[in-house]
């Protein structure tokens, strides 16, 4: 064999062993297939040999995948049209289902999480949508994981991102608002009045028990109003005050 092709069978041999020494991250797993069947095990990570041309490999991540679903038209329960967006987050548990099972897992997830966003979400009256996001959040991931189960796929979370309401229903609901406020207001000043209604008939128990405390009350009342200088106060003397005076000066029989 003459030196070229020594060289010729050394630059072979080297692109083989190149191709059979692979190196996998830690959240790295390979798929292998020997001669177009499945391996018995994913292998990895660190060093992995796989017998090129024989033996071929498909790398799949391990790591969380978070999938931004994008903005659905959701028109609700109670016939609101709204705009909703989603994020997703899943990851491969099983890497040889995830190769064999579907063609590509992160497309078939995502058109899974896009269809039971809508019709979960479909299913849900506004105010629910709004106000119990966490059941919504839950019943949308326990619909997405076990469509993607047989695919080895394990979704940990769906969190809905924003609710984007119509202009007009956002007008409504803040007159809605507005009106809830002012009927707390209205309840609140007539409990207030109930209140001090509840006292003043206590006082006015008092008073009528001991009459001289209403001739106190006078007495406090015209210091209050001495102490503004620019009014000029006209203030009835009771007659109370003078009646011993008066059955004094009266006619003895």
């Amino acid at each position: 064999m003459t030196f070229y092709g020594l060289a010729l069978v050394a630059f072979l041999g080297i692109i083989v062993v190149s191709r059979w020494i692979n190196v996998l991250n830690e959240y790295e797993r390979a798929v292998t297939f020997w001669l177009g069947r499945l391996g018995r095990d994913a292998k990895g990570p660190g060093l992995v040999f796989i017998f090129w041309p024989f033996e071929r490999m498909v790398k799949i991540s391990l790591r969380t995948v978070v999938h931004d679903v994008p903005s659905q038209d959701v028109i609700t329960r109670d016939n609101v049209s709204v705009k909703v967006n989603a994020v997703v987050y899943f990851r491969v548990v099983d890497p040889a289902k995830a190769v064999v099972e579907v063609e590509n897992y992160l497309f078939a997830t995502s058109q899974i999480a896009q269809t039971t966003l809508r019709s979960v979400l479909g299913q849900a009256d506004l105010d629910e949508l709004l106000s119990e996001r966490d059941k919504l959040n839950t019943e949308l991931q326990s619909i997405i994981d076990a469509h993607t189960d047989p695919w080895g796929i394990k979704v940990s979370s769906v969190e809905v991102k924003h609710v984007d309401l119509p202009q007009e229903m956002q007008r409504a609901m803040a007159r809605q608002a507005e009106a809830e406020r002012e009927k707390r207001a209205k309840i609140i000043h007539a409990s207030g009045e109930f209140e001090a209604s509840k006292q003043l008939v206590q006082a006015a128990d008092a008073i009528a028990a001991n009459p001289v405390t209403l001739q106190l009350r006078y007495l406090q009342t015209l210091t209050e109003i001495a102490s503004e200088k620019n009014s000029t106060v006209i203030f009835p003397l009771p007659i109370d005050l003078i009646k011993a005076f008066m059955e004094r000066l009266g006619p003895k029989p």
